[in-house]
């Protein structure tokens, strides 16, 4: 059974969407084109 006083404890707010976009750019993500760029080095 949940305990809803102890799940709201643990609540934490979804983050705004600039805050999102700015978090997912600080982040250094390969992308489909990244990784076939690399291959692509890697073969010459």
């Amino acid at each position: 059974m949940l305990n809803y006083e102890e799940e709201l404890k643990k609540f934490k707010p979804s983050l705004e969407v600039e805050e999102i976009e700015d978090a997912v750019y600080q982040e250094d993500l390969s992308d489909v084109t990244d990784l076939l760029k690399q291959i692509m080095d890697q073969k010459k």
